[in-house]
């Protein structure tokens, strides 16, 4: 068999290409053509230059998977469509129930996915869009990334901002029609999977094969900073749903989120600056 394998290089905090080196060990007897897919070109030509029955690997993390499925929005794809993870979060991995080190088809993930609407342009979403806290992570996370030799600590660029730096918002939520509004805001991602963040679980029964397809939005609303993080590590079990009072999960087909001031927004960890509202589509 013939595989493409398209890598990042950069995933994995620079070592994509290295662990992609090890698929040589993995898929022996077949044929691997390497590509570095931050050089590619065109995935038009891309495609239409590889026989139909060549299979393609990409190789990353969760934003690699999100580039992919997003340039590739709108090109017929007829090759099966593989993953192997060199990310460090890798929640779409983990939500699949797989575990790093094997090669694993995505067609059926990657087909029918949710759209969202942010600041008039639409991606297309795998695992879920992040808005408040986690939006402010990524946004300080990318600062930090562009100091030399700064190593990035999400756990306690939360911390601190729950504490110090973040104010939760006070929200409009609309699913399917119906409105409701919620004060003291901290996070209202909406979830086409379980996970994000490198393994939080806001909205826990959610699932991304489900028919009808439906999408869940946690609204971590409703206290001050000392309650939202002494409460805040429980998102990592999935417990945090037991307190009820703070933590409510919605579920639809199209969900609509306004903050009444604007804050960094993100999509499968790709940050969006100034954001006061967005839409997400099953």
């Amino acid at each position: 068999m013939k595989y493409h394998v398209l890598y990042n290089p950069y995933a994995g905090n620079n070592t994509g290409k290295k662990e992609t080196e090890t698929l040589s060990g993995i898929l022996t007897g077949d044929e691997l053509v390497f590509c570095d897919m931050t050089r590619l070109r065109s995935y038009s030509e891309f495609f239409a230059g590889i026989a139909q029955e060549d299979r393609v690997i990409i190789s990353g993390g969760d934003g690699t998977l999100n580039r992919f499925i997003n340039e590739t929005c709108g090109i017929e794809i007829k090759n099966s469509i593989y993953y192997f993870a060199t990310g460090s979060g890798n929640d779409f991995l983990r939500d699949v129930g797989e575990e790093k080190g094997k090669v694993i088809c995505i067609d059926k993930y990657i087909k029918d996915l949710p759209t969202a609407t942010v600041k008039g342009k639409t991606y297309r979403v795998l695992n879920g869009v992040g808005y408040g806290i986690d939006g402010y992570c990524c946004e300080v996370g990318d600062e930090l990334r562009k100091i030399p030799g700064k190593k990035v600590n999400y756990t306690a660029i939360a911390i601190k901002g729950l504490l110090f730096h973040f104010k939760p918002k006070n929200a409009t939520v609309t699913v399917d029609g119906v409105t409701q509004s919620y004060k003291k805001v901290w996070l209202a991602p909406t979830m086409n999977g379980r996970f994000y963040g490198g393994g939080m679980i806001p909205t826990p029964d959610q699932d991304r094969l489900a028919s009808p397809k439906t999408l869940s939005t946690l609204i971590y609303h409703n206290c001050g900073p000392l309650r939202a993080l002494i409460v805040f590590p429980s998102i990592f079990k999935g417990e945090h749903v037991k307190k009820t009072k703070m933590c409510r999960v919605l579920t639809g087909k199209e969900i609509h989120v306004r903050f009444d001031k604007p804050c960094a927004l993100q999509v499968d960890g790709e940050t969006i600056l100034d954001v006061t509202e967005y839409t997400i589509k099953a």
